[in-house]
Formats: C-alpha cells, sequence, structure tokens
C-alpha cells in the first residue's frame, strides 16, 4: 500500500515509521505539511494516490494556513482515504482548551481550568483558581511552555507578557498528586503500551523534560478512563496523561493526537510504529 507521512522533517519518529512500513512492504512517501496544494475540480493534488496518511505534526502558521491544512485534511478523508488521526480529532487535540472541554462534557475528571485573553482576568482566574496554577501554552506538548505559579507578583508579571504576545491565557489549578502520572497509548479503542512517568526534579513528569519512566499495566480504572478520553475527542490513536490526585480522584490532563513514543517504545519494548502502521493499513486494499 501507498501511505504518506504528513511531517515537516524527517525526525525519530518519522524514521522509525518508515521502517515499521517498509518491513511490511508498505511504500511510503514524506509530504510537507507546509508544502500541500490542493485543487477544487481535481481534489487535494499534494495528497492524491495514497491508501492511508499518517499525520506526523501540525507546524505552526498563520490562522489561514492551519485552516487550509485541515480543510485538505477533511476532503481527502471524505474522499475515502484513511487519515490517521482524523482531522475533526487533530482540530479537538491540538487546543488545550477544547480538548478539556470535551473531556468535561463527556463526565471525565479535569483539572478546573479557566482560559482568557488578558492579564487582569487571568489574576482574577489565578484567585479563583487557590493561587496555584500551571500555566500551559494552548498549543504544544512535551511540557514545553508550561509554568507552575503559586506567587501573586510572579502571576502579575507573567500574565502581562503574556498578554503582550497576544497568547491565550490558560490556567489549570495544580492538583497535588503523589508525584508520577500515567502515559497511556491507544491505537483503536485498546491500550497498546503505558509508562508511569515520576518527577525527578520539579513538578513536571514528561520524560522529554526530565522525567523517569517505567512500564506498568494500567489498572481497569485507568484503562477505562483512557479509552474514554480517546473516543471523547475522536481520536484513532492517541497518547493519554492521567494524574492521580491525592483527593483519591483519577485526572484526564491531556489527550495528544500526534502522540510521541520514542519513550515509551524504549521503556515498554513495544514496536509502537509497527503497531501504527498496521492499524493504519488494516482493511485496506
Amino acid at each position: 500500500m501507498r501511505l504518506a507521512i504528513l511531517s515537516s522533517g524527517t525526525g525519530w519518529h518519522v524514521r522509525d515509521l518508515e521502517r515499521a512500513a517498509a518491513s511490511l512492504k508498505h511504500e511510503v512517501q514524506l509530504v510537507d505539511f507546509r508544502r500541500i496544494s490542493a485543487g477544487v475540480a481535481a481534489g487535494p493534488d499534494s495528497l492524491q494516490g495514497f491508501d492511508g496518511i499518517i499525520v506526523r505534526t501540525m507546524p505552526p502558521g498563520t490562522l489561514e494556513q492551519v485552516v487550509f491544512r485541515m480543510d485538505v485534511l477533511h476532503r481527502i478523508e471524505a474522499a475515502g482515504v484513511r487519515v490517521v488521526n482524523p482531522p475533526k480529532a487533530l482540530e479537538a487535540c491540538v487546543d488545550k482548551y477544547l480538548t478539556t472541554a470535551r473531556l468535561a462534557a463527556d463526565g471525565l475528571t479535569v483539572p478546573p481550568t479557566i482560559a482568557c485573553q488578558n492579564a487582569d482576568d487571568a489574576i482574577t482566574a489565578f484567585e479563583q483558581l487557590g493561587g496555584d496554577v500551571v500555566v500551559k501554552p494552548l498549543f504544544g506538548s512535551e511540557g514545553r511552555g508550561m509554568l507552575r505559579i503559586s506567587d501573586p507578583d510572579l502571576a502579575w508579571r507573567t500574565f502581562r507578557v503574556l498578554e503582550r504576545t497576544q497568547a491565550v491565557l490558560y490556567l489549570q489549578k495544580f492538583v497535588e498528586n503523589l508525584g508520577w502520572d500515567l502515559r497511556a497509548f491507544v491505537i483503536d479503542g485498546r491500550i497498546v503500551a503505558a509508562m508511569r512517568r515520576h518527577a525527578t526534579t520539579g513538578w513536571r513528569t514528561n520524560v522529554a523534560q526530565g522525567g523517569r519512566a517505567e512500564e506498568v499495566r494500567p489498572n481497569a480504572d485507568e484503562s477505562r478512563l483512557a479509552l474514554r478520553a480517546a473516543h471523547a475527542v475522536g481520536a484513532s490513536i492517541a497518547g493519554i496523561d492521567l494524574l492521580p490526585g491525592k483527593d483519591g480522584k483519577l485526572y484526564v490532563l491531556e489527550v495528544n493526537a500526534v502522540p510521541g513514543w520514542r519513550s515509551l517504545a524504549a521503556t515498554s519494548g513495544q514496536d509502537i510504529a509497527m503497531e501504527v502502521v498496521r492499524y493504519v493499513t488494516s482493511g485496506l486494499g
């Protein structure tokens, strides 16, 4: 089968997918998200002729560029090509506010969250959330750009700087926890691998930020919650972050529709790229 990997480079995950696809005798072509073009009567020109498309990244761009890219994915999916993840899932998960809103609407437990657009409202939100918050970029992954703030003066200075950049200020109440969280990798309604990530310095557990990982087998509650979270945003492949709070609740922190698996593959010993390619090509041809 002929597969396209939508990316903006040839990083580790792209190379891992190429390896897995080649071992399964599939043809793979890299397509730069920033170079796709599309006609109207002729359909999406850059993505014609593929049996499946794996979206590996969503590079930064203007509002027009991002909307156009999603338009093309919607059209190619409507033409009967399997797109992983589906455009609707990508739209939901690229935006942390929309992801959290979808999870809450589905009855899942999420940290108390407030998003706003100016420093004054952010200070009010900071106080409403108890004066101990995690500020996250609306778009982003691997823990980059996250700050934990519990000092009012630092909060004010931070919010003023973010306001000047025209950023959306996305605040979540810091959840007192046990110092670890759970990352579950979901493919087509099943968990293929999971790891427990421990914070080694500070409060972040992300392996990319210095966290320590160990393989785990999620219990029934964790598994059920991870699968519900993926379903809530319509993601067929997802990385789900779960956090057990000291209050006894299990929080869904994030659903990533373009999840990485480098650390998880090394920790679990699972060939996750192979599982991804098998899913994308299942039932096709």
